[in-house]
């Protein structure tokens, strides 16, 4: 069995700033981590290779320092790491990034299980998942609380949503999304971050992979932002109640009858 968990390389800071002229998030000198949901991706992956001998890889794209964050996975315990590094890739929305992962997924080949966190903080999209399985032509799983294999090429996963759960079961090859109360990620040991250093790396750029250069980058990105801003912070009138507990709730009672609230 053979598991590929894509994972994306965030800003280690709430101080990011906004480029005046794409919109895109400036990280330029901001120190990047593993984006937290994918940590609980990678301890899935992780927990199916104790049980079924799986293989484990990493894939993301960025810059070259993203490695850093591949090395944090291998180090968590996978076997091995790719990273889509080129220019030609920059400012992507979620459409570009997904075509090019699913292309480099395509390379790599026979991924039985194919994992993302549930959405990176940085952009909270959620949709790099769902548009690689649509290019890939694979069922699709997201907001999974708990995944089983249930057979032999076979796994069920409870979907926790706001007010209800649900249980799919899909028939691999699929792709998964996970939130964070499906595990608790392990942290490194300082020995397996020494040997992450001697599991293998491979560094793809775009003439390494099948693209039509129409698809990539910030020109072949059809989301178009049009204003980033803060939104200005409301005051809100605080109305302290008082009395005994039965006093105060009697209050809370009239002033939500009064607004209409119950």
């Amino acid at each position: 069995m053979k598991i590929v968990v894509c994972i994306k390389q965030v800003p280690e800071t709430n101080n990011v700033k906004i480029d005046p002229v794409t919109h895109n998030l400036d990280r330029r000198g901001l120190a990047g981590v593993m984006n937290p949901f994918d940590k609980n991706a990678v301890e899935l992956a992780l927990n199916l290779k104790d049980t079924t001998g799986a293989e484990v890889a990493l894939l993301t794209m960025g810059p070259d320092d993203y490695a850093e964050s591949v090395r944090e996975g291998m180090a968590m315990g996978a076997d091995s790491g790719y990273l889509l590094s080129d220019r030609a890739f920059a400012g992507a929305d979620t459409l570009a990034t997904g075509y090019v992962i699913a292309q480099a997924l395509k390379k790599i080949g026979d991924a039985d299980l194919i994992l993302f966190g549930r959405q990176a903080v940085d952009a909270d999209t959620g949709q790099v998942g769902p548009i690689v399985a649509e290019f890939l032509n694979q069922p699709q799983i997201t907001y999974a609380a708990s995944l089983r294999m249930s057979g032999p090429n076979e796994v069920t996963a409870e979907r926790l949503l706001e007010d209800t759960k649900q249980t799919l079961v899909a028939q691999l090859p699929a792709v998964v999304s996970v939130r964070s109360e499906l595990n608790t990620p392990r942290y490194p040991t300082p020995r397996n971050i020494q040997l992450s250093f001697e599991k293998p790396l491979t560094v793809w750029h775009h003439d390494d992979l099948d693209l039509d250069d129409t698809r990539l980058g910030q020109s072949g990105s059809p989301t178009v932002v049009t204003k980033v801003y803060a939104p200005e912070p409301v005051k809100r009138e605080l109305t302290p109640l008082t009395g005994t507990p039965s006093e105060a709730a009697s209050q809370l009672i009239k002033a939500l009858k009064e607004h209409q609230l119950i």
